[in-house]
This record gives C-alpha cells, structure tokens and sequence, in this order.
C-alpha cells in the first residue's frame, strides 16, 4: 500500500476534529458510551475521506531510446581510417 500524502492526512484529521466535534454538540451526549461511538465513527469519517483524496498520479518516465546498433562494416572502415600506413 503506497504511503499517504500529506494531503490525505491533513483532510483527515480536519475531518476527524471537525466531524467529532460537531457530532458531539448536536447530540449533546454526556456518558462515555456515547462519546466513544461518536469518536469511532469520525475516525471511521476520517479515514473514508483520506482514502477518497486522490493521489497525484505517479510521474512517467520517458523510455529509454535503445542505442544504436553498430554494423560491423562501419568498424572496420572506422579502423582502416585510424590505422597510419605502414612506412617504406
């Protein structure tokens, strides 16, 4: 699984904060069984709307354009060329 942007974790958390708290205010709960549902379920937020931001799409590399191939008729003419003529 790749790793997280930082995009992700920042909607996340804020959607974490943010729905809790607004969960707690409009139902008004004061025992712990409630608060502890409320948390779990805007974690369960959190986490569903990390998993939605899309990612940045992973970046192309170009291919590499293969080398051109030598025809031996080429080396030896390039070696006859460098050769100096044998001397008298």
């Amino acid at each position: 699984m790749p790793r997280p942007t930082t995009a992700q974790i920042a909607y996340g958390s804020v959607t974490v904060v943010f729905s809790a708290l607004a969960m707690l205010l409009l139902s008004r709960t004061a025992s712990g069984a409630g608060v502890a549902v409320i948390a779990v379920a805007a974690l369960g937020l959190g986490l569903l709307v990390a998993l939605t931001v899309p990612a940045p799409a992973p970046e192309e590399t170009p291919a590499a354009s293969p080398a051109p191939e030598r025809v031996p008729a080429q080396r030896a003419v390039l070696a006859d060329s460098v050769r100096e003529p044998a001397g008298p």
